[in-house]
């Protein structure tokens, strides 16, 4: 008679999984294992996206340089790189943190994956059309932008449910970050209508309208709620300070951009009025940036330093108080010595330095807290971290007046290639554990 083998225990006393538990786990990436949690299947696909959207900019970049690929585009090339900047991954990348932490701060049930699939399925094939389309025909990109515009719509809709269904005392932020949802589809339809009506220069409007009325006041509104907390969680002798009038000027800010940019469109630049506006736009672009910094130091900017996965997130909101600084700087210049260029460079010191290093700290987190790592920036993360910071300034560079233009040919494809190759890895090594069990074996 054969004796029984012995069963392997699947808990240990403390409730973690056991190591027997742990060897035998499925270590294969499958598409089961996605649909999980909402983290997973929103940051996926936008890692998608983003990877996508990096060679494919890098591509345009390199043809502009060398003429190589002979690329004849169908839509702007510029307007098509800008719109999935903005509306692109980053709402994807919302996704996985507003209805994974969301309805931890409003006290309710959390959505089922399955609910949330169509929509943010919808948004990453409408924006892989859209870059697709872009050089081959304007339909196609078109219909892959009305794709993403519903599924953005649909994606807000359902975090505005999570809203409306909370009785949690404290929901200013969320209901601030619902608000914002609001205002991108709206900003994405009116990209979207102007495209179609032939109108370019109204279609840029849109683009900044959502850049700054939707994704910034989403970041600055999650900045000001989580910064000082991850700080003062990892760091106990730094208090958390977190007073609304911060929060505050941070969306007042974001939205006098927003003006801005409908005032440019509307001709007030180019009125006699234009140069009394640029100055006083320059100069609450400089005061504003300045109070930035200060509040990042006092955030606990030096303090952070000591924690590599801390700092790449003080690090990102320092860059939201320098792109407002290069932004009144450039308004000066424009006025004073009629110098320009420096605006292009603000502008992706905001997407790039600030956005993009915000992105990476946030989604790096998460993404290690809910596989069952350790909450730390590991040599990978922190060497990636730091090449998007030479990228930045590359970019940055080549919108400072009195650069050469030969210089400039060459520094815009290198940054674009930087950008897609730390992209590229990045997106590639989180992918893998979206598709994988937990490495602690614990679900989610």
């Amino acid at each position: 008679m054969t004796q029984a083998r012995p069963s392997i225990p699947i808990r240990t006393a403390s409730g973690k999984p056991s190591a027997q538990a742990l060897a035998q786990m499925d270590k294969r990436w499958r598409w089961r294992y996605v649909m999980l949690a909402p983290h997973r299947l929103g940051f996926l696909l936008a890692m998608v996206v983003l990877v996508a959207s990096g060679v494919w900019w890098a591509l345009v970049q390199l043809d502009r340089s060398t003429a190589w690929l002979g690329m004849s585009a169908a839509v702007s090339p510029t307007l098509a790189h800008s719109a999935v900047m903005a509306f692109g991954f980053i709402p994807l990348f919302f996704s996985g943190f507003l209805f994974t932490a969301g309805p931890k701060w409003l006290g309710v049930q959390p959505l089922p994956v399955q609910t949330l699939q169509y929509p943010l399925l919808a948004q990453a094939l409408g924006w892989l059309l859209w870059l697709a389309g872009a050089y081959l025909q304007a339909w196609v990109a078109y219909g892959g932008l009305a794709l993403a515009c519903a599924g953005l719509l649909w994606m807000s809709a359902r975090f505005w449910g999570l809203v409306r269904l909370s009785r949690a005392q404290d929901q200013l932020h969320a209901r601030v970050i619902a608000c914002a949802c609001a205002l991108g589809s709206v900003s994405l339809a009116g990209l979207w209508l102007s495209l179609v009506g032939g109108q370019g220069a109204l279609a840029r409007v849109w683009v900044f309208t959502g850049l700054w009325g939707f994704v910034v006041v989403v970041y600055v509104t999650v900045a000001h709620r989580m910064i000082p907390f991850f700080t003062s969680s990892a760091m106990p002798m730094v208090q958390s300070w977190r007073p609304f009038w911060v929060l505050w000027l941070m969306l007042a800010a974001a939205l006098m951009q927003v003006l801005a940019a409908w005032l440019e469109w509307a001709g007030v630049s180019a009125s006699r009025a234009g140069p009394v506006w640029g100055l006083l736009h320059g100069t609450l672009q400089l005061a504003v940036g300045g109070i930035l910094i200060w509040l990042a130091v006092v955030w606990g900017l030096v303090q952070s330093l000591k924690n590599k996965l801390l700092a790449m997130l003080h690090i990102g909101f320092l860059w939201l108080g320098v792109a407002f600084l290069l932004g009144g700087a450039a308004q000066w210049l424009a006025w004073g010595l009629g110098l320009g260029g420096l605006a292009l460079g603000a502008l992706h010191g905001l997407t790039m330095g600030c956005l993009a290093s915000l992105m990476l700290a946030m989604v790096t987190r998460v993404s290690c807290g809910h596989s069952g790592r350790a909450l730390v920036a590991d040599r990978i993360a922190w060497s990636l971290f730091w090449l998007l910071q030479v990228c930045t300034v590359l970019r940055i560079a080549a919108t400072v007046p009195g650069v050469p233009g030969a210089v400039t040919l060459w520094l815009l494809p290198l940054a674009a290639v930087l950008w897609a190759g730390t992209m590229g890895v990045w997106g590639t090594r989180l992918g893998r554990w979206y598709g994988c069990l937990r490495a602690d074996g614990r679900p989610g």
